[in-house]
C-alpha cells in the first residue's frame, strides 16, 4: 500500500517546472498526480509517476535534485466530510499528516498522504474500512 513519490527540489523561476516535465516527456513517463509547494526562492514538486525509479534516474541525469519518498493513497467519495474523516481517524491516534494533496476521478477522491508513521496510518485506515490504493491502482485509473 506504500506508493513511491518523487520529490523534486527546484528554484522558483520561470521554466524550471516545464524543464522537469519535458525531461519526463522525452522518456514517455505518465504523470498520475502532481503537486507544487513553493516559497519565494524554491519549490518542491511532488509527482506520482508510472515508473518512479526510471523517472528518478531521468531527472538525476538532468541534474535535478530528486528524492523518492513513501506516501499512502486512500480513495473515498468526493465529499469534504470523507476527507475530514480520514484526517480525524489519523489525528485521533496522534499520527501527524506531514502533507496531503488530492485529486478526483469519477465521483471519488484519491487522497495522497505522507504521515509521521505511514505503516501505522495504513493499519488505522484499513481498520476503519477505507480503500487503500497501490501504485498499480493509480496507473489503471
Amino acid at each position: 500500500m506504500i506508493i513511491s513519490q518523487l520529490s523534486v527540489f527546484m528554484e522558483n523561476k520561470s521554466g524550471r517546472l516545464a524543464g522537469v516535465l519535458e525531461a519526463l516527456a522525452k522518456e514517455n513517463h505518465r504523470i498520475l498526480a502532481l503537486s507544487v509547494a513553493d516559497t519565494t526562492d524554491f519549490g518542491i514538486l511532488r509527482l506520482l509517476v508510472s515508473e518512479p525509479e526510471k523517472a528518478r534516474t531521468v531527472l538525476k541525469n538532468q541534474l535535478f535534485s530528486v528524492n523518492v519518498t513513501e506516501v499512502i493513497a486512500v480513495m473515498v467519495p468526493d465529499q469534504a466530510k470523507e476527507y475530514a474523516g480520514v484526517l480525524k481517524s489519523l489525528s485521533d491516534l496522534e499520527i501527524s499528516v506531514e502533507y496531503t494533496y488530492a485529486f478526483s476521478s469519477g465521483g471519488k477522491s484519491i487522497i495522497i498522504l505522507q504521515c509521521s508513521d505511514n505503516k501505522k496510518a495504513i493499519d488505522v485506515l484499513k481498520s476503519n474500512g477505507l480503500e487503500l490504493l497501490c501504485g498499480e491502482d493509480l496507473i489503471r485509473m
